[in-house]
């Protein structure tokens, strides 16, 4: 056990990292070039540490099977989101980034990740199968969420707002709950696919099942995503700093954010497209997108509540219509049970257009 701890060398690298920029933190964050470099190496060694996270995930995913593999890497990485928006929002007084945290994280799972795996998997397998009562699911799920966390803020008054605030956290939790057991139990069939001849797996893993030890690999997850929160404070200073000297949109930090908690699932998926498993990807983008809706809002929520932060999620008409045309594309391509190279080009062209439109 000792041997193989040893060779967690994203873990030892994190731990290096922290030691040299936690000190040096404020001395390097008064010279420009000092906050590039800083957050370079912060953002290197976080996605660094989340790819570790991603490798974890899947060997827990090998051992317990679907859904649970897909649950346990879309958690992990939801929670690792959720670090990373606390600790940036306590740096920065931007009631609006955990609305555009959320808002790219679902573009970025469904348009981009989703689509490159989809052209990944069309070139080398043409079309490929997945059940499609589980896209169907999720897709109803995050357009009920959405509506109701991003878009009828619009419709509330100021004093009804807190009220509003709380009755989303209960019924967020509520809807949670009640997938997860059904994604789990009643209609765990739902979320998986086999035709005898995908693989079964996130990745290549010859080790037995059995011979597996769940608690070890957990451990170091769980150890993994307290490194990243940890490097997170340090980054959330270079970035603020550098957002603000540079004069790049506040969104580019919100995105950076929803990249690094995305990077495990994006390695996931296209390594699953490319073994032919698209039920994995479709359960990694999808699923991961409502996981951020439903996880992401009532923890950001009590968050703010404890420390007093505003939070601002209603969503502006720019992310209305990107996010409506995403839910448009998604419910046609997702309702006949197999992807091919056009759907992913789609998907493509609308997480271009969506990145496009954060410097306009």
């Amino acid at each position: 056990m000792l041997k193989k701890f040893l060779k967690e060398y994203p873990l030892f690298v994190s731990i290096i990292a922290l030691a040299i920029l936690m000190p040096l933190e404020h001395t390097i964050a008064h010279t420009m070039s000092g906050n590039i470099i800083g957050f370079i190496v912060a953002f290197a060694v976080i996605i660094y540490s989340a790819l570790n996270v991603a490798h974890h995930a899947e060997i827990l995913a090998h051992k317990y099977g679907e859904p649970y593999g897909t649950l346990i890497l879309t958690s992990a990485a939801v929670i690792v989101e959720i670090l990373i928006i606390v600790i940036m929002m306590t740096h920065s007084e931007n009631p609006t980034l955990a609305r555009d945290t959320i808002y790219s994280a679902v573009m970025l799972d469904v348009n981009g990740l989703l689509g490159i795996a989809a052209i990944i998997g069309g070139i080398k397998h043409g079309e490929q199968q997945y059940n499609v009562d589980s896209t169907n699911s999720y897709m109803s799920m995050i357009l009920v969420s959405i509506g109701i966390a991003m878009v009828l803020p619009h419709f509330i008054d100021n004093a009804h707002m807190n009220m509003y605030m709380n009755f989303t956290i209960v019924m967020f939790i509520l809807l949670y709950v009640i997938f997860t057991r059904i994604q789990l139990n009643e209609h765990r069939y739902f979320f998986e696919y086999n035709d005898g001849n995908s693989s079964t797996g996130h990745g290549v893993h010859t080790e037995d099942r059995e011979s597996i030890n769940g608690a070890y690999h957990a451990g170091i997850l769980i150890l993994s995503i307290i490194m990243i929160g940890l490097l997170s404070e340090v980054l959330a200073v270079f970035m603020s700093n550098n957002l603000e000297t540079l004069g790049l949109p506040l969104a580019l930090g919100a995105f950076s954010v929803a990249l690094i908690s995305a990077s495990p699932e994006l390695i996931t998926a296209v390594r699953a497209a490319s073994n032919n498993n698209m039920q994995t990807v479709v359960n990694i983008a999808v699923g991961a997108s409502l996981a951020t809706v439903l996880m992401t809002i009532p923890a950001i929520l009590i968050v703010g509540k404890i420390m007093g932060m505003d939070i601002d999620l209603a969503i502006t008409p720019v992310q209305g219509i990107m996010l409506g045309l995403t839910i448009l594309a998604g419910i046609i391509h997702f309702n006949d049970g197999e992807t091919n190279m056009l759907e992913g080009f789609v998907h493509l062209v609308i997480f271009i257009v969506f990145f496009f439109l954060m410097f306009v």
